[in-house]
């Protein structure tokens, strides 16, 4: 398929202005572009574990969640090893990577309606103020604790921390993947039940236990969602292109 063509397809669902707001960097990270694309690699991150693994699989783009760079590209090279060994093998091997970060998780038909539909919510909306997050329903009403121990089957993470200070059952329910704890008064404010999303420092959560509400830690390997969505995506767009996932990021180990 043509590169340009496959290229603003997705950006017309995931336009880089969205991006833009976040004070994000997504786009062409290394470059450049090869007139066809037919193999694409999606990953959640591109580091040096997977880069010998990339190499032997040729693909002609690469196209990760987390941006490759975060920040201005010169001045990473310059202080990250690491970062600039990897941008000299891909180059050297004519392979470019792309990023779709703050954009796909915004994006109608990305990544936080994937795990809204992973929940199986019904009836989703995106509230007034956030429109990153998805808000919606589940079929039937749940205990709190067995409700957070479906999300975390249904979101295919091992582990999830419960903040239990609000609702005793569960029916409403607001999500946003990845870091998104410091939005929870929005959902809140919504009436929904509880809240799902990551990373939550301990005054976020004591903020929850002040407001009497429910708050679901979950990993940020929760963007799992993304390779396959993605996937699904280009091949609604052209069923020839190959798709290869590589999900080589590992849970950390839960001491109890």
């Amino acid at each position: 398929m043509k590169t340009r063509s496959l290229l603003l397809k997705l950006a017309k669902q995931f336009p880089k202005r969205i991006a833009k707001k976040h004070h994000d960097y997504v786009g062409l990270m290394v470059g450049p572009l090869k007139e066809e694309t037919n193999k694409i690699l999606i990953c959640l991150d591109f580091d040096s574990e997977i880069i010998e693994e990339a190499i032997r699989l040729k693909p002609d783009l690469i196209i990760t969640h987390h941006p490759f760079y975060f920040g201005p590209k010169n001045k990473i090279l310059k202080n990250d090893e690491i970062k600039a060994y990897l941008t000299e093998k891909l180059m050297e091997n004519k392979i470019p990577l792309l990023s779709m970060h703050t954009n796909f998780d915004e994006g109608i038909g990305g990544m936080n309606d994937a795990l809204a539909k992973k929940l199986n919510l019904k009836d989703v909306y995106i509230p007034e103020f956030e429109n990153m997050m998805r808000i919606g329903y589940l079929e039937q009403e749940m205990p709190v604790e067995e409700f957070a121990n479906y999300a975390q089957k249904a979101l295919n993470v091992d582990y999830a921390l419960l903040v239990k200070a609000g609702n005793d059952t569960i029916r409403k329910v607001g999500i946003i993947g990845g870091g998104g704890s410091r939005c929870f008064r929005i959902a809140m404010n919504e009436g929904a039940d509880i809240y799902i999303s990551g990373d939550a420092p301990h005054y976020v959560r004591r903020d929850v236990i002040a407001e009497k509400f429910n708050y679901l830690d979950v990993p940020h390997e929760v963007e799992r969602a993304f390779m396959e969505t993605l996937k699904d995506i280009i091949k609604k767009i052209d069923p020839n292109v190959e798709c290869i996932t590589l999900d080589h990021e590992k849970m950390p180990i839960v001491i109890k």
